[in-house]
């Protein structure tokens, strides 16, 4: 029944046929729709949802990690040990890994900070408490070491790499007899180690035996010839031994494996110092200093450079800022260093006095050398250059003069 203007019709309305095309169609957009639902909803991300990824596999990592310690590679090393942990936070095992690497890349905080974190999910891991002690130990700690290093042996005696850790406790503690005894242990237990030669060279350096010292370090450095230290100390050895030259080139590999470090580039301008090779000491004095402005003992070995250089007014610069403290050209502050029995220190302190007493500006060296002669006098050094100091400054009172004195 339909309407037709404003008159009622009681008349059905014919009935059409069926369109087969359009059944067909209808058909198609049906199945279309069943398809998308079951085949094309399920892949589209929910808005607000995160994506679930699957996890890669820890040991992927791990395996990744170790290889790239065994090519040198230790930033990359540490990125992949990182990555693994993030994969299984709780495997003790990858804290330990990752502070073992992080120590010999020279960055001993994070490595005991991980030490520490292996311990919270292992507290009976010897391993960890060998890392532990080892960081201590470069951070200065020796009684904390040493009490980490003796629970690590009580849980695993036979451990080389615990055995080596000792020696260099023992070594940093002055036990030299013991330290010997501790090195061989891990040497007989632990030939192919890294860590057992590394420290056996360092008992044989602080024992005066340089040459199988250097044979110790080379031994180590022909198993991973990238770690920074390993370079420093083989050219500490050079050097004791009179070997300048090489001294100089294994600095030099150390600052290129780890450029940050200013102790490299230190360590070669005191090569040049001895030489009298002032201009290129001075060189790699400023590299040190750029590596470390906030240092007071390389801003201080700076002011010595050029002391020795007779440029007294460059000299007075950057030792004062070793021992007033102040800010360098560029915003940098430096504290003061104290003075102490630190040879460095008393270099520091000594070279400050002279230079102020030969550019005659008495009134503020005559109570540098007052202090040092009361706090350090039973240093040799210190005695005789507060003495000289003081002796310049008599001297200027009696005949002023703005000619500086002849260096002694």
């Amino acid at each position: 029944m339909y309407l037709n203007g404003s008159n009622w019709k009681m008349t059905k309305k014919p009935r059409r046929r069926a369109n087969p095309w359009r059944i067909i169609l209808l058909l198609v957009v049906i199945g279309a729709i069943i398809y998308f639902n079951q085949a094309v909803v399920p892949t589209i991300e929910p808005i607000g949802i995160p994506t679930v990824t699957p996890t890669e596999n820890p040991e992927i990592f791990r395996n990744r990690a170790r290889a790239l310690f065994d090519e040198g590679k230790l930033s990359q090393a540490i990125d992949a040990y990182k990555e693994a942990i993030l994969a299984n936070p709780e495997d003790s095992s990858l804290f330990v890994s990752l502070a073992r690497v992080q120590i010999l890349a020279g960055d001993p905080e994070a490595a005991l900070e991980n030490a520490e974190l292996a311990m919270l999910r292992s507290p009976d891991n010897p391993l960890a408490h060998v890392m532990k002690a080892w960081s201590l130990d470069f951070l200065g700690d020796l009684i904390a070491a040493e009490i980490s290093i003796e629970r690590a042996l009580d849980l695993a005696d036979k451990n080389p790499l615990a055995h080596a850790v000792y020696a260099e406790i023992l070594i940093d503690s002055q036990d030299f007899e013991t330290a010997s005894i501790e090195s061989l242990r891990a040497l007989e237990l632990g030939p192919n180690l890294l860590e057992t030669h590394r420290a056996r060279g360092y008992v044989l350096y602080w024992t005066g035996n340089y040459n199988e010292a250097i044979r110790e370090y080379q031994s180590a450095l022909n198993i991973n010839n990238a770690i920074p230290n390993l370079h420093l100390m083989l050219g500490y050895c050079f050097y004791a031994n009179q070997e300048n030259d090489k001294a100089v080139t294994s600095f030099s590999q150390a600052n290129a494996l780890n450029p940050g470090d200013p102790i490299p580039d230190y360590e070669i301008s005191r090569i040049y110092l001895l030489d009298g090779i002032y201009n290129k000491a001075i060189q790699y004095g400023e590299l040190a200093a750029k590596d470390a402005p906030q240092d007071p003992l390389m801003q201080g070995n700076l002011g010595v450079l050029h002391f020795r250089n007779r440029d007294y007014e460059l000299a007075l610069n950057y030792l004062g800022l070793a021992v007033r403290g102040g800010e360098t050209e560029e915003g940098v502050i430096v504290e003061g260093v104290p003075l102490s029995y630190k040879p460095k220190v008393i270099e520091i302190f000594s070279a400050y006095g002279l230079t102020l007493a030969r550019m005659n500006m008495c009134e503020e060296a005559v109570p540098v050398f007052q202090t040092m002669l009361s706090q350090v006098a039973d240093d040799e050094i210190a005695f005789i250059n507060a003495n000289e100091g003081l002796a310049i400054c008599t001297a200027n009172l009696v005949e002023p003069t703005s000619t500086p004195a002849p260096t002694p």
